[in-house]
Protein backbone atom coordinates (compact mmCIF):
# COMPACT_ATOMS: atom_id res chain seq x y z
CA UNK A 1 0.00 0.00 0.00
CA UNK A 2 2.77 2.33 0.79
CA UNK A 3 4.52 1.90 -2.77
CA UNK A 4 1.05 2.59 -3.83
CA UNK A 5 0.61 5.97 -2.66
CA UNK A 6 4.38 6.61 -3.17
CA UNK A 7 4.00 6.34 -7.46
CA UNK A 8 0.53 7.77 -7.19
CA UNK A 9 1.82 10.67 -5.41
CA UNK A 10 4.85 10.95 -7.65
CA UNK A 11 2.31 11.06 -10.39
CA UNK A 12 0.48 13.94 -9.23
CA UNK A 13 3.26 15.45 -8.59
CA UNK A 14 4.72 15.67 -11.61
CA UNK A 15 1.31 16.62 -12.92
CA UNK A 16 1.48 19.29 -10.56
CA UNK A 17 4.81 20.78 -11.78
CA UNK A 18 3.59 20.68 -15.25
CA UNK A 19 0.80 22.20 -14.92
CA UNK A 20 3.12 25.28 -12.41
CA UNK A 21 5.60 25.48 -15.43
CA UNK A 22 2.44 25.94 -18.10
CA UNK A 23 1.04 28.39 -15.36
CA UNK A 24 4.24 30.26 -15.49
CA UNK A 25 4.43 30.55 -18.98
CA UNK A 26 0.26 31.54 -20.03
CA UNK A 27 -0.75 35.04 -20.38
CA UNK A 28 -4.14 36.23 -19.93
CA UNK A 29 -5.92 38.60 -21.83
CA UNK A 30 -9.49 39.97 -21.68
CA UNK A 31 -11.06 41.84 -23.76
CA UNK A 32 -14.12 42.44 -25.75
CA UNK A 33 -13.69 42.26 -29.36
CA UNK A 34 -14.83 45.67 -31.44
CA UNK A 35 -14.45 45.41 -35.67
CA UNK A 36 -11.44 47.67 -35.53
CA UNK A 37 -9.82 44.64 -34.23
CA UNK A 38 -11.23 42.60 -37.08
CA UNK A 39 -10.02 45.02 -39.34
CA UNK A 40 -6.47 44.71 -38.13
CA UNK A 41 -6.67 41.01 -38.50
CA UNK A 42 -8.11 41.09 -41.96
CA UNK A 43 -5.53 43.98 -43.11
CA UNK A 44 -2.44 41.34 -41.71
CA UNK A 45 -4.09 38.33 -44.01
CA UNK A 46 -4.27 40.94 -47.39
CA UNK A 47 -0.38 42.15 -46.49
CA UNK A 48 0.33 38.22 -46.48
CA UNK A 49 -2.11 36.84 -48.90
CA UNK A 50 -1.71 39.54 -51.40
CA UNK A 51 -3.99 37.90 -53.68
CA UNK A 52 -6.80 39.73 -52.42
CA UNK A 53 -5.38 42.61 -51.95
CA UNK A 54 -4.18 42.19 -55.83
CA UNK A 55 -7.76 41.36 -57.29
CA UNK A 56 -9.38 44.52 -55.56
CA UNK A 57 -6.19 46.73 -57.41
CA UNK A 58 -6.61 45.41 -60.49
CA UNK A 59 -10.32 45.63 -60.17
CA UNK A 60 -10.40 49.56 -59.40
CA UNK A 61 -8.18 49.72 -62.43
CA UNK A 62 -10.06 48.34 -64.48
CA UNK A 63 -13.06 49.86 -63.63
CA UNK A 64 -11.16 53.63 -63.88
CA UNK A 65 -9.92 52.44 -66.89
CA UNK A 66 -13.11 51.82 -68.57
CA UNK A 67 -14.92 55.06 -66.97
CA UNK A 68 -12.13 57.05 -68.77
CA UNK A 69 -12.27 55.72 -71.87
CA UNK A 70 -16.69 55.72 -72.25
CA UNK A 71 -15.67 59.64 -70.88
CA UNK A 72 -13.53 60.60 -73.74
CA UNK A 73 -15.17 58.01 -75.83
CA UNK A 74 -18.65 60.58 -75.69
CA UNK A 75 -16.46 64.06 -75.22
CA UNK A 76 -18.45 64.27 -71.78
CA UNK A 77 -18.79 62.74 -68.65
CA UNK A 78 -21.99 60.39 -68.08
CA UNK A 79 -23.53 61.13 -64.99
CA UNK A 80 -24.73 57.05 -64.32
CA UNK A 81 -21.48 55.90 -65.24
CA UNK A 82 -20.00 58.57 -62.88
CA UNK A 83 -22.44 57.57 -59.93
CA UNK A 84 -21.45 53.94 -60.63
CA UNK A 85 -17.75 54.68 -60.51
CA UNK A 86 -18.15 56.28 -57.19
CA UNK A 87 -19.78 53.10 -56.08
CA UNK A 88 -17.31 50.67 -57.06
CA UNK A 89 -14.64 52.46 -55.89
CA UNK A 90 -16.31 53.10 -52.24
CA UNK A 91 -17.21 49.26 -52.24
CA UNK A 92 -13.79 48.04 -53.04
CA UNK A 93 -12.05 50.80 -50.44
CA UNK A 94 -15.53 49.60 -48.21
CA UNK A 95 -14.93 46.03 -48.62
CA UNK A 96 -12.72 45.19 -45.41
CA UNK A 97 -14.81 47.38 -43.11
CA UNK A 98 -18.15 46.03 -44.12
CA UNK A 99 -16.12 42.43 -43.79
CA UNK A 100 -15.32 43.64 -39.95
CA UNK A 101 -18.32 44.47 -38.87
CA UNK A 102 -20.08 41.94 -40.39
CA UNK A 103 -17.83 39.22 -38.38
CA UNK A 104 -18.41 41.97 -35.34
CA UNK A 105 -22.56 41.01 -35.30
CA UNK A 106 -21.08 37.35 -35.46
CA UNK A 107 -18.99 37.45 -32.29
CA UNK A 108 -19.90 40.65 -30.82
CA UNK A 109 -22.79 39.28 -28.90
CA UNK A 110 -20.58 36.64 -26.88
CA UNK A 111 -19.38 39.85 -25.00
CA UNK A 112 -15.94 39.32 -22.93
CA UNK A 113 -13.27 36.71 -23.71
CA UNK A 114 -10.81 35.60 -22.09
CA UNK A 115 -8.29 34.16 -24.36
CA UNK A 116 -5.16 32.11 -22.37
CA UNK A 117 -2.23 32.00 -24.70
CA UNK A 118 0.38 28.73 -23.35
CA UNK A 119 2.82 26.31 -24.61
CA UNK A 120 0.16 24.14 -25.16
CA UNK A 121 -1.44 26.61 -27.51
CA UNK A 122 -4.43 29.46 -27.56
CA UNK A 123 -7.84 28.91 -24.96
CA UNK A 124 -10.35 31.30 -25.45
CA UNK A 125 -13.25 31.12 -23.26
CA UNK A 126 -16.83 33.48 -23.44
CA UNK A 127 -19.60 33.09 -21.51
CA UNK A 128 -21.04 30.61 -23.97
CA UNK A 129 -18.22 28.99 -25.68
CA UNK A 130 -14.61 27.47 -25.25
CA UNK A 131 -12.22 27.45 -28.42
CA UNK A 132 -9.18 25.11 -27.24
CA UNK A 133 -6.68 25.71 -30.21
CA UNK A 134 -2.89 23.96 -30.61
CA UNK A 135 0.09 25.54 -32.19
CA UNK A 136 -0.03 23.40 -35.05
CA UNK A 137 -3.43 25.11 -36.44
CA UNK A 138 -1.37 28.15 -37.07
CA UNK A 139 1.16 29.35 -39.79
CA UNK A 140 2.41 32.07 -37.94
CA UNK A 141 1.59 35.57 -36.45
CA UNK A 142 2.30 39.11 -37.38
CA UNK A 143 2.14 41.71 -34.78
CA UNK A 144 1.02 45.22 -35.11
CA UNK A 145 1.29 48.88 -32.92
CA UNK A 146 -1.99 47.05 -31.07
CA UNK A 147 -2.77 43.56 -32.09
CA UNK A 148 -0.67 39.94 -32.53
CA UNK A 149 -2.87 38.36 -35.21
CA UNK A 150 -2.16 34.39 -35.60
CA UNK A 151 -2.85 33.15 -39.39
CA UNK A 152 -4.06 29.86 -39.56
CA UNK A 153 -2.63 27.10 -41.62
CA UNK A 154 -5.11 26.68 -44.90
CA UNK A 155 -3.93 28.04 -47.95
CA UNK A 156 -6.44 30.71 -48.13
CA UNK A 157 -5.96 31.85 -44.36
CA UNK A 158 -9.57 31.48 -43.52
CA UNK A 159 -9.50 31.26 -39.85
CA UNK A 160 -7.18 34.65 -37.65
CA UNK A 161 -6.77 34.90 -34.01
CA UNK A 162 -6.83 38.50 -33.03
CA UNK A 163 -5.41 39.33 -29.81
CA UNK A 164 -5.50 42.76 -28.85
CA UNK A 165 -2.77 44.09 -27.23
CA UNK A 166 -5.20 46.05 -24.48
CA UNK A 167 -6.29 42.60 -23.05
CA UNK A 168 -2.99 42.18 -21.58
CA UNK A 169 -3.08 43.67 -17.91
CA UNK A 170 0.49 44.44 -17.40
CA UNK A 171 3.48 45.85 -19.53
CA UNK A 172 5.83 42.81 -18.75
CA UNK A 173 2.99 40.33 -19.89
CA UNK A 174 3.54 41.59 -23.62
CA UNK A 175 6.91 40.62 -23.63
CA UNK A 176 5.99 36.97 -22.20
CA UNK A 177 3.24 36.90 -24.84
CA UNK A 178 6.19 37.62 -27.68
CA UNK A 179 8.39 35.25 -25.97
CA UNK A 180 5.58 32.39 -26.10
CA UNK A 181 4.44 33.34 -29.46
CA UNK A 182 7.63 32.96 -31.18
CA UNK A 183 8.25 29.91 -29.25
CA UNK A 184 5.59 28.02 -30.84
CA UNK A 185 5.28 29.67 -34.45
CA UNK A 186 7.17 31.91 -36.78
CA UNK A 187 6.73 35.35 -37.31
CA UNK A 188 5.27 36.20 -41.24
Amino acid sequence: MAEGRGVEGAGTGAEVADNDVEGQNAVQLVYRPGAADTLAGLRVRERVKRTGLLLRWVFLVLWTGQWLLSAVGRGSVDVVSTVLFLFVVALVWGYPRIQAAHVQRIIGWQGEYRATVSPAGITCRTDHSTLIQKWSVFQGYRETAGHFVLLSRDPNIMCLDVLPKRGVREAGELDRLRAVLDQHTPRV
